[in-house]
């Protein structure tokens, strides 16, 4: 089945996973077909040709433009036409523009500002033993076939010192990125392909270094969290498309403020949100709910690995980079939308679901979903019309949270913590900056101290219950009251006043 499972997994248009069949030394070292890179930059891709669906490039013009202009006016367009954004986000971001974009809706740009040279302290500081060892280990698995990272121990890697010995330092680590250009090739702008004094080999070396020291980086920026396995796809996609610094405040922007408790030591926030897809299956999709209770499929066996690497290592790369442009945009709600659309597209059907009589092919038929049905048009218009609003989602939430068990191993979940997408993280920064500056730091607390209120004596009612104008003329005894009556006080009568 392992073997079925990787044939249908390599497919001309999705050669972004290490288990490729491309890494034998025939096809890697071979003649310039399988050596050409495809227009995201995966060697041996076939995605160079125009595919069904390509919008026209007068239409990818006209989109630029229009992204162009309202990141050039960032803040009025989050305070008032935050709509527009989402609406262009779901119809995919140019890949021309996703180095400006993406920071802008995370607020990873707002981090930068807020933390002038942390990333090149970070950088530039010796990393924990434990921790450098793991993510070295992990460098070659991150999208071995992109020409970006090219493993050290892979094929056709020379090392930089072999050839040069002291070689020009790479804008890409310095930071001093130069202008991203078009390539004419794929038409699309790429970073570090204009390094002066540097080959394919050293931009390649370089960037597994610059991985390396974002995720190093993390780790020393949130040493209680430390390193996950699943951060390096996230890292590395980032790379792909951000100079190391942005990457890093990225990463920390995904990690912390959109979900928050899913790589750290307990990942109490991938159990919790593992019961809600469970929640939400049986309310959307109750008869694939019932057959992968049947078949004893539960979310945490394929859940993870979705969620965690934001679908980077399951799904063709064109749909990754769709699926990144609208949950940058909208939060956590659209990666439910992709799994709710995911098993549904795999089980929906009952001849699928009988197809999977047990574990294993219920499993299999999950991560093997036939490409054409994964294409980014059509896949992404079916994710959009999943019924599920960021408010059901809370719902779900607060109900799962509320039956989990006390006495469950590590910290509870914050759900609190996670904010709902770009104008969340908007309004937070703003009120942030209003509150303390635009430069948070260490504030001192300030005591105020209000002298107590005095006591106020309650005020008695007057007792009028009975008692009218009337009563009081008739019932009046005794001698009448010295002085003018009130009759005749000085002022004119109704009478007079009025005729």
């Amino acid at each position: 089945m392992a073997q079925a499972l990787g044939e249908d997994l390599v497919q001309p248009t999705e050669l972004q996973d290490d288990s490729s069949s491309l890494g034998s030394d025939s096809e890697l070292s071979g003649p310039g077909p399988y050596r050409q890179a495809d227009r995201y930059g995966f060697i041996g891709g076939g995605s160079a040709e125009p595919w069904p669906g390509q919008p026209p490039a007068d239409l990818i013009r006209q989109r630029e433009m229009k992204w162009v202009e309202m990141t050039s006016h960032w803040e009025k367009t989050m305070s008032r036409r935050y709509k527009k954004v989402k609406i262009q986000c779901r119809k995919g971001i140019p890949s021309a523009l996703r180095a400006r974009c993406w920071p802008l809706l995370c607020g990873a740009h707002i981090c930068q500002e807020n933390s002038p040279g942390t990333y090149q302290e970070l950088a530039s500081a010796p990393g924990d033993p434990q921790w450098m060892e793991t993510i070295g280990r992990d460098l070659h698995r991150q999208f071995p076939l992109h020409e970006m990272f090219v493993s050290p121990q892979g094929h056709g890697y020379e090392p930089v010192m072999s050839r040069n010995p002291t070689p020009a330092p790479c804008p890409c680590i310095s930071g001093e990125l130069a202008r991203p250009r078009k390539a004419e090739a794929r038409g699309e702008a790429t970073w570090g392909e204009g390094c002066l004094g540097t080959g394919p080999n050293e931009v390649s070396w370089h960037r597994q270094q610059g991985l390396l020291q974002v995720l190093k980086a993390y780790t020393l920026y949130r040493p209680e969290q430390g390193y996950c396995q699943a951060q390096g796809p996230v890292a590395a996609v980032l790379l792909m498309h951000l100079p190391p610094e942005e990457a890093f405040w990225c990463l920390v922007q995904i990690c912390e403020v959109y979900l928050p408790g899913y790589y750290g030591p307990h990942m109490e926030a991938v159990q919790l949100d593992a019961e809600v897809f469970a929640a939400l299956l049986r309310k959307l999709l109750p008869r694939v709910h019932k057959h992968l209770q049947q078949v004893g499929v539960g979310p945490l066996l394929y859940l993870p690995e979705w969620f965690l690497c934001l679908f980077a290592r399951s799904l063709p790369f064109p749909t990754v980079l769709r699926i990144w442009d609208a949950f940058l945009s909208e939060g956590a709600k659209v990666l439910f939308r992709v799994g709710l659309t995911l098993v549904r597209l795999a089980l929906g059907t009952a001849e699928q679901r009988l197809a999977c009589p047990g574990l294993l092919e219920t499993l299999g038929a999950l991560r093997t979903i036939p490409p054409t049905q994964l294409q980014e048009e059509v896949f992404m218009s079916q994710v959009h019309s999943v019924a599920l609003s960021e408010r059901d989602l809370q719902r779900e939430i607060r109900a799962q949270l509320g039956q989990l068990p006390k006495s469950a191993p590590g910290p509870p979940p914050r759900p609190q913590a996670r904010l709902a997408g770009a104008p969340a993280i908007f309004e937070a920064q703003q009120l942030a900056g209003a509150r303390g500056g635009t430069r948070p730091g260490p504030q001192v607390p300030r005591i105020v101290v209000q002298p107590p209120e005095e006591p106020r004596t309650p005020r008695r009612k007057p007792q009028t219950r009975g008692k009218t104008f009337h009563g009081l003329l008739t019932r009046a005894r005794g001698p009448p009251l010295e002085g003018p009556s009130r009759a005749h006080r000085g002022s004119a009568s109704f009478l007079d006043t009025r005729f």
